[in-house]
């Protein structure tokens, strides 16, 4: 059975939907390249109108996302009696460049490569 795109709107809207949807995990069900059922915890962000998931360039999900774009996400919590947000659709890819700059393990650019020249210099 689907649902009407009024129908989804609605059941987002709900409360406890969007406590949900302001969670960091979702678990992301797809079918894997070998044909078996994979399950994987994944963090997420809720835009307002859609989940965008992220990951590496080189993991082993995006070949089977690629090839069998249907998905499922499960959102719960862990207390009983649970809230539970289940959600179908497919995958839309986009591959993007991006890069943390935290200061303590990462860095912009330019000053890695600041880093860089003086520890050459250093070595020298």
């Amino acid at each position: 059975m689907s649902m009407q795109p009024h129908e989804i709107a609605e059941v987002l809207s709900r409360p406890y939907s969007q406590e949900l949807l302001a969670r960091d995990v979702t678990r992301l069900a797809y079918v894997a390249t070998d044909g078996t059922p994979r399950c994987v915890p994944i963090a997420f962000a809720w835009s307002g109108t859609e989940l965008v998931l992220c990951t590496s360039k080189n993991a082993p999900k995006l070949p089977a996302l690629r090839a069998h774009p249907t998905v499922a996400l499960t959102i719960d919590t862990e207390v009983h009696p649970p809230k539970i947000l289940l959600i179908r659709g497919e995958v839309e890819l986009d591959e993007v460049d991006a890069k943390l700059i935290d200061f303590e393990t990462t860095l912009p650019t330019a000053v890695e490569e600041l880093v860089r020249e003086r520890e050459a210099r250093q070595n020298a």
